[in-house]
């Protein structure tokens, strides 16, 4: 112990001794929160683990051109999708109306030459007014892989594919950022609650699907929008979105009350680390302060808010 009252040394080592002690007494509170000096890792790893246990496996749409059928559809989400479209005799391009239009799948032929190599047509006629519009792949028939799409371009097969799967299921909601099922405007919503999945709808060019649901409790109706889960915005897949099983079971230390407070995406003073993660995500950016009083962290969020933490508990906040 001599070393431990020695001069040079002892304002580390007491840190560190409170550190140690600290955690230990941090974690008997709530069985994962620890301070971030030794082990913010570990909390967000425990999170994880949990996220994983409620994931919902989707079974993979698997499709590709040669396989496709004749009459296959596809909803036009965008105008500008005739600028894909070869000119024509029949009509004018330019004045193509095919914003949610349905564009039927005529078949292929292969008139284009490109660099040496016979290229794939893919002709599409539209629902409404019987036009055919031509898409110039560039590819070979050879060449085409599943998970190949068109800009612009749902594939409703799809849609009806992720839908069967998932709709009249009960799930609980991972995101509060909700949308209004008419008006498609953002709202304030609420996470990691039961809803019901009513339907699975074509979305947008960036977002290919809408998930129309209905809240357990308040009987609430809103949407959000996810991809095709063959896409790199895996942030947005379903099993993002949705978990299978009620995530309070997996934190069995967060009372009743301050899950409530989580669900509706709100904090108050005296929080741990690992519930305030849960009710508004992770921090774009932490600092980490050590003090001969104890470990103090600010976590900073977009637009400016900020959570002040004194030894892994919620001191200050500001949305």
């Amino acid at each position: 112990m001599r070393w431990l009252i020695d001069h040079n040394g002892s304002l580390v080592c007491k840190w560190a001794l409170m550190c140690i002690l600290g955690a230990f007494m941090t974690a008997c509170g709530t069985g994962i929160e620890l301070t971030e000096h030794v082990g913010e890792k570990e909390v967000k790893k425990a999170i994880e683990h949990a996220t994983n246990q409620s994931m919902v496996t989707l079974e993979a749409y698997v499709d590709s051109v040669p396989a496709w059928r004749q009459g296959k559809l596809f909803k036009v989400t965008d105008n500008q999708a005739r600028l894909l479209f070869a000119r024509s005799h029949d009509y004018d391009i330019d004045t193509v109306d095919l914003a949610g239009k349905m564009l039927s799948y005529e078949g292929y032929d292969t008139g284009g030459i490109y660099d040496n190599r016979s290229t794939v047509n893919l002709l599409f006629k539209d629902t409404n007014t019987g036009n055919t519009y031509v898409y110039r792949t560039g590819k070979t028939i050879d060449e085409f892989r599943s998970g190949f799409s068109i800009p612009m371009l749902i594939d409703m097969d799809m849609v009806n594919h992720i839908g069967r799967q998932v709709a009249g299921k009960d799930y609980y909601i991972r995101t509060a950022i909700w949308y209004d099922r008419q008006s498609e405007q953002m709202r304030d919503g609420r996470h990691f609650i039961k809803v019901h999945v009513d339907s699975v709808l074509p979305g947008n060019a960036v977002m290919p699907l809408r998930v129309l649901f209905t809240t357990d409790d308040t009987r609430e109706k809103a949407m959000v929008w996810m991809s095709d889960n063959g896409s790199t915005m895996h942030g947005r897949d379903f099993d993002a979105l949705f978990a299978a099983a009620d995530p309070h079971l997996s934190y069995p230390a967060i009372s009743d009350a301050n899950w409530e407070l989580i669900t509706n995406a709100k904090v108050v003073e005296g929080m741990t680390k690992e519930e305030c993660r849960l009710a508004l995500g992770s921090p774009k950016r932490i600092n980490e302060i050590p003090e001969q009083s104890g470990m103090r962290e600010y976590w900073y969020y977009d637009g400016g808010a900020y959570l002040f933490f004194v030894d892994g508990l919620l001191r200050q906040f500001r949305r």
